[in-house]
């Protein structure tokens, strides 16, 4: 019997140590059928990246990460600065309450994108399906060129 493959869900990261921020961001994603892992601040969400971006042949990447930038253990920024050092492209939004002129800089500088609290959840909807959808013409030229990982040149 032929077996027809199923399209992957795109798959969300989310972190936020805001509970309640949190759930909503990844709930209203789901919403949009994205597949969302949600975990509670920088620590586990480095340790959830080095598990996905490692040796596991069974898990795949991040299609986007959606992280608040002040969190305990590790900010969203120092996530974002480790991922480009590591030579990935994964897309990241970066929410803060706190989006002084200097941050805004910093998250710029490290490809992501700023967006300030409070924020409509359907301003973010858009923002990420807007991302994700420039993301698959990416994945798509990166699997045509033999690298379909989501890392950059050189990886």
């Amino acid at each position: 019997m032929l077996e027809i493959e199923q399209p992957r869900r795109l798959r969300v990261l989310v972190a936020d140590d805001d509970v309640e921020m949190r759930h909503l961001v990844a709930e209203s994603l789901r919403k949009d059928d994205y597949e969302v892992v949600e975990e509670s601040d920088g620590g586990r969400l480095l340790v959830r990246l080095a598990s996905v971006y490692s040796f596991d042949p069974r898990s795949y990447p991040f299609d986007l990460i959606v992280s608040d930038i002040r969190m305990p253990v590790c900010s969203g920024l120092e996530i974002v600065k480790g991922l480009r050092e590591a030579h990935w492209r994964t897309p990241v939004i970066l929410m803060t309450a706190f989006g002084d002129d200097e941050t805004k800089e910093r998250a710029v500088r490290l490809g992501a994108l700023l967006v300030d609290k409070p924020f409509k959840m359907d301003v973010l909807r858009l923002v990420v399906r807007g991302l994700l959808a420039n993301g698959k013409n990416d994945q798509r030229a990166s699997a045509r060129e033999g690298n379909g990982n989501g890392r950059g040149e050189g990886s």
